[in-house]
């Protein structure tokens, strides 16, 4: 039985000691401490704070003159512009929820995901007509959403295929419409589906109180200064640009939108706008530190960036220190909000060599200010590994930046949630000072022999060679050993390389059983969000085929 102290007396939740959390309340403060800031850049378009908080109430009160409502799905198939910044704002001050889609899927995932998440409304870009309109064609008429056509000047040509345009369907809106706060904040903000490799994809939901505390979060764990140019590359439709459209409005950052991830668009909006920060998968940075001399000078100012994905290779860590990009490498997932924890910096580690410096901040890390607990478990006893860097268990969180489960999975939701943690299904070792260092995914680890061997471990020596652009590794059958590493090489633009050389050069850095036992050269199959796609091949040497 609880204990009723004088603190249980009189002290009650009400209007004025209490308001749900929600990120919301970010744009609302920018717009009034920071009104003529830009908030947004894109093309020839300039738009402050206040105008994307008068644009955000309008495309609130115009959802809501269509009946969209609390609970709600409004999905978006849009690229890096202004108008799915604002959805990450105007769709959830209606109570409904905002479905970011990949585009860079197939028409039968996106018809999945529509139909999956009930979406009522569906903004589009004539970029993705092609795609948009097979997966339109699979949903019953009767389903079909509300199609609204975002217009830009910077896209490439397609068909049109909203009944609306943004613009007109915006216009119908109220500039001064209330704006109000989810009641409860454990409301359903946005709903990210998980790529589907094995079946249909996961629908992730998450809550106002995780994305207020995540988007927190990111201005704490990165230190971000108030005001700052951040660069979108970055899809927004990944993890909801991991919280970074929330991030800015509380920091009352300009977003500089980019449509594709290109060196020369990249480096050239960094020198107009004179971009501070950035965000990216590895192969964004790759793509940054390989391109030539002539497209990335001019850049004289110090750069930060967040490196998130695959586990980094410690050499793209030393090539972004090389151009004057200094990394933070942070660690997550959809279902965490993007990143939720953080590779810390220590002060003493700027005093290290480079190489050794890259490898401390190439690490999975500690947890974020903001979230409650990161850990490694043993899969058998659920008990914290040893911090002896060398016992691999599964990296589970805990905490408010967690989500609210699996949309209609309520199987998979237990599952993930077993024994009061997250289960990532990623492995990895704590260090003794408390850091956690990915070893692979669950179903990327080699078995050869017997012994385990780290995927992530071989690929970090591949990258290693000054020809090698990005590099997988993945097991391949072995009648002997029951698999073998097989090595899948992207080189740089003009380089060649003979696979023996590659393999001699793992050799002389690994154990021998680690060296891969083919290489393949070829550009790497990858996500929208620059992760290669191992899947595809595994598929390629029927790693199924191995003999465990």
């Amino acid at each position: 039985m609880t204990r009723t102290s004088p603190y249980d007396i009189g002290l009650d939740r009400n209007a004025a000691n209490h308001v749900a959390l929600s990120p919301l309340s970010f744009l609302e403060r920018a717009a009034a401490v920071y009104p003529q800031r830009v908030a947004l850049v894109h093309g020839a378009l300039r738009q402050t704070w206040a105008q994307t908080f008068a644009r955000c109430r309008r495309l609130a009160s115009a959802l809501k003159a269509r009946g969209i409502g609390r609970g709600d799905t409004v999905a978006a198939m849009l690229p890096n512009v202004p108008a799915m910044f604002e959805a990450h704002f105007g769709v959830p001050a209606t109570g409904a929820v905002l479905n970011t889609l990949n585009t860079r899927l197939d028409f039968e995932a996106i018809a999945f995901m529509l139909q999956h998440g009930e979406a009522k409304v569906l903004l589009t870009d004539r970029e993705f007509a092609a795609t948009v309109a097979k997966a339109l064609a699979h949903i019953d008429a009767k389903h079909r959403p509300l199609v609204i056509e975002v217009e830009d000047e910077l896209a490439p040509a397609g068909q049109r295929l909203g009944e609306i345009s943004y613009e007109d369907f915006l216009a119908a809106g109220d500039p001064a419409a209330p704006w109000t706060l989810p009641t409860d904040e454990w409301d359903a903000i946005a709903l990210n589906y998980t790529s589907g490799t094995t079946g249909n994809p996961k629908g992730v939901v998450t809550h106002h109180r995780g994305a207020y505390l995540n988007a927190a979060s990111n201005a704490i764990g990165w230190q971000l200064p108030h005001h700052p140019v951040y660069l979108w590359t970055l899809p927004m439709f990944h993890c909801n640009g991991w919280c970074f459209p929330w991030t800015l409005a509380l920091v009352a950052g300009t977003s500089v939108c980019l449509r594709r991830v290109d060196p020369a668009l990249i480096f050239g909006l960094m020198r107009e706008h004179r971009v501070t920060h950035l965000c990216g998968a590895p192969i964004v940075y790759s793509l940054l530190i390989h391109a030539p001399q002539s497209v990335r000078e001019g850049i004289d100012w110090p750069l930060q960036g967040l490196i998130a994905g695959a586990a980094p290779p410690a050499a793209v860590i030393e090539g972004c220190e090389s151009i004057g990009i200094d990394i933070t490498h942070v660690y997550g997932l959809t279902e965490v909000y993007g990143p939720a924890s953080v590779c810390a910096k220590q002060p003493e580690w700027a005093s290290l060599p480079l190489a050794e410096r890259a490898t401390l901040n190439g690490r999975q890390g500690v947890t974020g200010p903001l979230q409650q607990a990161v850990t490694v478990l043993d899969q058998d006893t659920g008990a914290p590994v040893p911090a002896d860097g060398m016992t691999m268990g599964e990296i589970c969180f805990r905490g408010n930046i967690v989500m609210k489960g699996y949309l209609k999975n309520i199987t998979a939701t237990e599952e993930a949630f077993a024994d009061g943690w997250f289960h990532t299904g990623d492995l990895a070792v704590m260090q003794p000072d408390g850091y956690i260092k990915i070893r692979d995914r669950s179903k990327d680890i080699i078995i050869s022999g017997g012994e385990n061997i780290s995927s992530i471990e071989v690929e970090d020596v591949l990258h290693r060679h000054p020809a090698v652009m990005c590099a997988a590794v993945v097991a391949m059958p072995d009648e002997k050993w029951g698999e073998v590493p097989c090595a899948f090489v992207e080189l740089k633009p003009g380089a060649t390389l003979e696979a023996q050389v590659l393999i001699d050069f793992c050799r002389d850095q690994l154990a021998r059983f680690k060296v891969p036992k083919a290489v393949v050269f070829g550009e790497l199959p990858k996500t929208s969000t620059g992760k290669i796609q191992k899947y595809v091949l595994r598929q390629q040497v029927h790693s199924t085929d191995a003999l465990r």
